[in-house]
């Protein structure tokens, strides 16, 4: 599921941005917290713009290998600065459900794993690239781009498994995340762990992470249904690119992106620039990206798509107002609404009829046309 090269379409002179946040609300951030929070440095990317495919992505190794490798038990320690909830409890994507009350929820130390004989007992550490195929050697063994905070249950019964999509489950967790055979099309047989829809973009640019940082240093890798060592399969691509699509970037990451960088002096550059992924391993083309100026990049995502009772519309670039027209494939518009300084968005459609639509975006640099199905 390619990405739309539109808001590839910048002037000469400008800088893709994944993020835009207002000048205020960063001078904020830093004023709350002048120690804990650093940013994307300047020029950290430079010399990757420009570049495309997997010259894109032999750069991007460049910038982010090399990293301050710490060691596996301070892990521990780090979670509460790397996967820390507003609430102060520990952030596990395999337990929590967004916009609700989770099932359980751990603090930091004393919840840690241990025994456990169900969910909710205790947290451990998940590789969500199995160690097992890369021998659980460093630095991979403790890079905390792809070890998360998770329920030691939920963790045994994911163990080594790919990722993947769980037609009929054997397990279901208490947050939704499921253990069964993988039925996502070209995929190999065999068991497969599917995470819940909010965090699939997250794992998703784990892996993107995972297949650049390690590249050309994978050698006594294990090839398994995934990846041939750090070469990621075809199949896994086009599942993986379809997650961090339906599953943009949340502030959950950029957070946690900048909190891994003041520890490992790397970042994830799928969730700083997520078109990377797309000029890599997609259809999207990055060799027209330049460094300098203000950034007018645009990035419009609709999920779900095809949809049943409502879509999310995310877009970049949120100091900018929007025009979004609907209409049918009569011409009958549906819906019409101006967006002012939002990222996301969210539209009921169970009440119109089966079929196609397309949704016109206008603004004063975006002229763009999705189409989105309800069934």
């Amino acid at each position: 599921m390619p990405l739309s090269t539109k808001y590839l379409n910048a002037q000469p002179d400008t800088l893709p941005l994944q993020k835009i946040f207002s000048v205020r609300r960063i001078f904020t951030l830093l004023f709350l917290f002048p120690f804990a929070i650093q940013a994307q440095p300047s020029g950290y990317y430079n010399t990757a713009f420009g570049k495309n495919k997997d010259t894109l992505r032999e750069a991007l190794h460049q910038i982010i290998k090399n990293h301050t490798v710490v060691s596996y038990a301070s892990l521990w320690t780090h979670y509460a600065q790397t996967d820390i909830r507003p609430n102060g409890k520990v952030w596990d994507m395999y337990s929590d459900k967004p916009g609700q009350t989770p099932p359980y929820e751990y603090t930091f130390g004393s919840d840690q794993c241990g025994n456990y004989k169900k969910e909710g007992d205790c947290y451990n550490r998940e590789h969500s690239f199995p160690q097992s195929y890369f021998n659980g050697s460093g630095p991979m063994y403790s890079d905390l781009f792809h070890v998360y905070p998770t329920d030691g249950y939920v963790n045994g019964k994911r163990a080594d498994f790919m990722y993947g999509v769980v037609s009929n489950p054997s397990f279901t967790s208490m947050n939704g995340s499921k253990v069964g055979n993988n039925t996502y099309p070209g995929s190999p047989s065999g068991s497969a762990f599917e995470p819940i829809d909010d965090y699939k973009g997250d794992f998703a640019r784990t892996y993107f992470y995972i297949a650049t940082r390690y590249k050309g240093e994978d050698a006594g890798w294990s090839s398994w249904e995934m990846s041939d060592g750090a070469e990621l399969k075809q199949w896994a691509i086009n599942m993986l690119l379809e997650w961090h699509q339906n599953d943009p970037v949340s502030q959950k990451e950029l957070d946690r992106n900048n909190a891994v960088y003041n520890i490992q002096n790397n970042r994830n550059p799928f969730i700083d620039y997520p078109v990377f992924a797309d000029c890599i391993w997609g259809n999207a083309d990055c060799s027209t990206l330049t460094v300098a100026g203000s950034p007018k990049v645009r990035y419009i995502n609709i999920y779900p798509n095809p949809a049943t009772d409502r879509v999310h519309i995310h877009w970049q670039s949120p100091e900018e107002t929007l025009t979004v027209d609907v209409f049918n494939t009569n011409g009958q518009q549906m819906h019409s609404e101006v967006l002012q300084h939002k990222v996301d968005w969210t539209l009921p459609v169970d009440t119109w009829p089966k079929g196609i639509y397309f949704i016109h975006f206008r603004g004063k640099d975006t002229r763009e046309v999705k189409k989105l199905v309800v069934q």
